[in-house]
């Protein structure tokens, strides 16, 4: 869990941000939320270090018992 120090200090980025989002051009928005996408449709495709959970192997005897 992160602190409350943390915690503040990552809702005072944010809120700056948005403000400073206010600023910009609409072209400049633009530019963003393009960037935006295409690193949200990067992570989709590549997961490198994500661990991949495997699906459990079926059972090829269900009649046997352990």
């Amino acid at each position: 869990m992160p602190s409350d120090e943390e915690i503040t200090r990552v809702r005072r980025l944010v809120r700056r941000l948005k403000e400073d989002l206010d600023d910009l051009t609409d072209d400049d928005r633009l530019k963003i939320q393009e960037a935006v996408t295409l690193v949200r449709r990067s992570r989709q495709v590549v997961s490198l270090g994500m661990p991949r959970i495997r699906q459990p192997l079926p059972d090829i005897r269900p009649e046997r018992t352990v």
